[in-house]
């Protein structure tokens, strides 16, 4: 398994989210090839490495559920 060096990383949340320390993720941009992903509520936690491309078929898709009212 491949590690990163994510102690730049400059995380980001959904601007859906509502700043109440609910359920939200984070995301990274910068390393290339692979999108980070965490918990907001667990910053230190584990890291789930996701590739770009199935990363945005999972934003596509979650977009397009919204749409169809899914």
């Amino acid at each position: 398994m491949r590690e990163y060096d994510l102690s730049y990383a400059r995380w980001r949340k959904s601007t859906y989210s509502n700043g109440d320390g609910g359920n939200c993720l984070e995301v990274t941009d910068g390393v290339p090839g692979v999108i980070p992903v965490r918990d907001s509520k667990v910053a230190d936690g584990p890291v789930i490495v996701v590739g770009s491309a199935a990363w945005t078929e999972f934003v596509r898709t979650v977009v397009q559920s919204r749409r169809a009212g899914v």
